[in-house]
């Protein structure tokens, strides 16, 4: 029971804020929204209500074929779909306030697989919302956040990089069917923080990596799903990628984190938290006595 505890306890963590670095060419409190292109004018104004639009706020919208470009070789035609329906909003914050990411009917992709997959893709300080007008897997709104960036910031993500946060996006979620999309996550940024400590050199090191932080998180994994782990690593180890801001980034994740616990509104929430567990527990053993 204390070890299900535990592990509740780590997923509300993963879930209360995670963080990263703000954009030269952009000022605090600058926002642009995607719009799914396949959005009925009605579903436009909720999402934009949703999102709290203002009349400053840049709006662009997001394709079908966008979607198909980046994730056409990493999902079926089937699951991509033909309509263009989430949507996100990016609103930036401080230097070194961190990434925030929050969703709203996606029921595939995770606060944690965007966050990733963003650090990935170079995106820092702002906050993030992903939303649609009825439940999506959320495989879209990474396109469009992406767009956005581009859009707002004036740089240019390599298209390399995107198709590899891309990837990432997809193959945790694939891996979090099957081990659980919290340990899918937390695999995968224990993998990232590691590399950015000491880069490998070899497949030999990188599998090391792979196999340590899968120890480290209890997880046992199979030889096929160490060998995807393999190909997307290697895969980010040989674009420009500045490892050094991603260590920096999951340290502001785990800052955040800390600081939230060490705070009363955390301190209050895990002694509730720890309350309802032992009711649980109580209650459960009541059944079988």
């Amino acid at each position: 029971m204390k070890k299900n505890i535990m592990k509740l306890f780590i997923l509300l963590f993963l879930l209360l804020a995670f963080s990263s670095p703000a954009f030269a060419d952009v000022s605090v409190g600058d926002q642009i929204i995607t719009l799914g292109e396949n959005l009925t004018e009605e579903q436009k104004e909720q999402i934009l209500s949703e999102l709290g639009s203002t009349e400053n706020t840049q709006i662009i919208t997001v394709s079908n074929e966008e979607e198909v470009n980046y994730l056409g070789n990493l999902l079926p035609r089937a699951t991509i779909g033909t309509k263009a329906i989430s949507s996100s909003s990016i609103t930036y914050t401080e230097a070194e306030s961190g990434l925030d990411v929050s969703t709203n009917n996606i029921n595939w992709v995770t606060d944690e697989m965007y966050l990733n997959a963003l650090i990935t893709a170079g995106v820092k300080d702002a906050n993030i919302e992903v939303t649609a007008p009825f439940t999506v897997s959320g495989t879209a709104a990474l396109t469009g956040l992406m767009k956005a960036y581009e859009v707002s910031s004036g740089e240019v993500i390599p298209e390399e990089v995107k198709e590899a946060a891309n990837e990432e996006m997809i193959q945790t979620a694939k891996l979090g069917d099957q081990i659980g999309a919290e340990n899918a996550s937390a695999l995968f940024t224990k993998i990232k923080e590691s590399i950015a400590k000491k880069p490998p050199q070899t497949d030999a090191e990188l599998r090391e990596i792979i196999l340590q932080a899968a120890e480290d998180l209890g997880l046992t994994l199979t030889d096929e799903q160490i060998q995807i782990l393999m190909d997307v690593f290697n895969k980010l180890k040989k674009l420009d990628i500045d490892w050094n801001q991603v260590g920096d980034q999951i340290n502001q994740a785990k800052d955040k984190i800390s600081k939230y616990l060490e705070s009363e509104e955390g301190q209050n929430l895990l002694e509730r938290m720890k309350q309802f567990f032992i009711s649980l527990f109580e209650a459960l053993k009541s059944l079988f006595s």
